[in-house]
C-alpha cells in the first residue's frame, strides 16, 4: 500500500455521490416499468439477468423455499440462525416509544408508527450477499411492519439458496426475482404482480443506487449508498498483520471499493503495507482487492491520535476502527461515521454478519448526515396537539397575532372562533 503525510493525502480523503452517465439509462428504465409494469418488468429481467420470467414466476414459491432449505448445509444454517437471533435482539431493545406530555391544559408530543410496507433490495451481483437479508430485514421486522418484501437478482431465473432461506428465517412476507433500476421502480410505482412499498431500504450497484435517488418522494428510502469503504485507525499498539486482514476484508468487495489506514508512526506503516502485499499473494479476489488498493486505497502517516481523529471526521467512513491503546476514549471525538469497531478483537466482518447493528451503512462521507440502516427507517413520528378549554382562551390571541402578522386572517379566526361564549 502507498504510504501518505497528512499534507500529501488529499485524494484520499473525499468521494462525493456525484452525477453519473448512468443516470439517463437508469431514468429510462423507470419510466419503463410506471409506464409498463409487469410487461417492462419482465423484459429487463430477461435483457440483464437472462431470466425468464412471467408473472406466475416472478414471487418465489415454497416449493422453490423448501429446495434452498435442502441446499443449505445445517452448520451454516445454525450459523445463519445465530446471527439473525442478534441482529433482531439488537433491532428490538431499540424499542418504539411514544412520547407525550400534557402541561398547562396543553398535551404535545408525538407516536410512533410503522410504515406499511418496505421493499428490501439484496444485491447478488460478485458475490450473492445473503447477509443483507438479515441487515435489511430484521430492522423492518424490529419496526413492526407488516409486509416485508425483498427484491433479489435471479441469475438465469435462479436465487441463490442462502438468500431464500435468510429471507424465509428472517421473515419475510413476500421475495421476488428481480434486480437493478427495474426493480427500484417496481416497488416505487407498483406493477400488476408487485404491490408499491411505502419505503426501499437496502445496499446495491450504481443502478440500484440512482434508482433509489430518482424514486425518492415517490417512496421513502434509507440512504444513498456507494462502494463499500473502511478507515483503520492504529498506533504502535496495533497488530500489523491484523490490520492488514481487515484491509483486505473491504478491498475484496469490490474494485471501487476503498481501504485506508491511518497510523502514527512510519514504521507500523512500512509493517502494516508489507503484510497487505504478504497476505494479498494469496487471496481467492486477489485481482480485485490489488485493483481497489492501487486506486482507492492508502496509508496516511500522523502524529498523534487527535490527528487521526482529525483526519477521520473529515472523511465520515461507512467502517471505522479504532485499533488503538486508547480506543474507548477516542470514541467521544468521533462525530461521523457508519459504524465504529472498537478495540483489537473487533474486526469488521463481526459487523458484517453477527454482531446485531446493521451492516447497511452511509458510504462516501455521507455519515454525515445519514445513519445506520435501523428500524427508525421503517417508522414515523407523528405529532400529537390537544388542547383544553382553558389553554385556548388563554393563547388564542397570540396565535392570532401571529396569524395575523403573516397576513393570514382565516387562521387567526379559527383560533378566535373557540374563545366564544357559545363554544365555552
Amino acid at each position: 500500500m502507498k504510504i501518505y503525510t497528512k499534507e500529501t493525502c488529499g485524494m484520499l480523503l473525499y468521494r462525493p455521490f456525484e452525477e453519473r452517465e448512468e443516470v439517463a439509462a437508469v431514468r429510462a428504465i423507470l419510466q419503463d416499468v410506471r409506464a409498463r409494469g409487469d410487461d417492462a418488468l419482465f423484459e429487463y429481467e430477461r435483457k440483464f439477468d437472462n431470466a425468464a420470467l412471467d408473472a406466475g414466476t416472478l414471487r418465489v414459491s415454497e416449493e422453490e423455499f423448501a429446495a434452498a432449505y435442502a441446499a443449505v448445509d445445517r452448520a451454516l444454517l445454525e450459523s445463519l440462525k445465530k446471527a439473525i437471533a442478534n441482529v433482531l435482539s439488537y433491532h428490538m431493545r431499540a424499542g418504539r416509544k411514544d412520547c407525550l406530555r400534557e402541561e398547562n391544559g396543553v398535551l404535545t408530543g408525538y407516536v410512533v408508527r410503522p410504515v406499511r410496507s418496505a421493499g428490501i433490495y439484496v444485491p447478488a451481483g460478485t458475490a450473492p450477499l445473503s447477509s443483507s437479508v438479515l441487515m435489511a430485514v430484521l430492522p423492518a421486522r424490529a419496526a413492526g411492519v407488516k409486509r416485508i418484501a425483498v427484491a433479489t437478482p435471479a441469475k438465469g431465473g435462479t436465487v441463490h439458496p442462502l438468500t431464500l432461506v435468510a429471507a424465509k428465517e428472517c421473515g419475510a412476507h413476500e421475495v421476488y426475482k428481480m434486480g437493478g433500476a427495474q426493480a427500484v421502480g417496481a416497488f416505487a410505482y407498483g406493477t400488476k404482480s408487485v404491490n408499491k412499498v411505502d419505503v426501499i431500504a437496502g445496499p446495491g450497484n450504481i443502478y440500484v443506487t440512482l434508482a433509489k435517488k430518482e424514486v425518492y418522494g415517490q417512496v421513502g428510502i434509507d440512504m444513498l449508498a456507494g462502494p463499500s469503504e473502511i478507515v483503520i485507525v492504529a498506533d504502535e499498539y496495533a497488530d500489523a498483520d491484523c490490520v492488514a486482514a481487515d484491509v483486505l476484508s473491504q478491498a475484496e468487495h469490490d474494485v471501487l471499493a476503498r481501504a485506508i489506514v491511518i497510523v502514527t508512526g512510519e514504521e507500523k506503516a512500512k509493517e502494516i503495507s508489507a503484510c497487505t502485499e504478504k497476505r494479498l499473494q494469496s487471496l481467492p479476489r486477489r485481482e480485485i482487492a490489488l485493483q481497489s488498493i492501487e486506486r482507492n486505497g492508502g496509508i496516511i502517516v500522523v502524529n498523534d491520535t487527535a490527528e487521526a481523529v482529525e483526519l477521520c471526521n473529515a472523511i465520515a467512513p461507512e467502517h471505522l476502527e479504532l485499533y488503538t491503546r486508547d480506543c474507548n476514549e477516542l470514541l467521544s471525538s468521533i462525530t461521523a461515521a457508519g459504524a465504529v469497531f472498537l478495540g483489537a478483537y473487533t474486526p469488521e466482518p463481526v459487523g458484517d454478519y453477527f454482531a446485531g447493528p446493521s451492516h447497511i451503512l452511509p458510504t462516501g462521507g455521507s455519515a454525515k448526515f445519514f445513519s445506520v440502516l435501523n428500524e427508525d427507517v421503517f417508522t414515523r413520528k407523528m405529532s400529537v396537539i390537544r388542547y383544553s378549554k382553558e389553554a385556548i382562551v388563554r393563547d388564542a390571541d397570540d396565535v392570532a397575532a401571529l396569524a395575523r402578522s403573516e397576513g393570514l386572517e382565516a387562521h387567526a379566526l379559527a383560533a378566535l372562533s373557540r374563545t366564544k361564549e357559545e363554544n365555552k
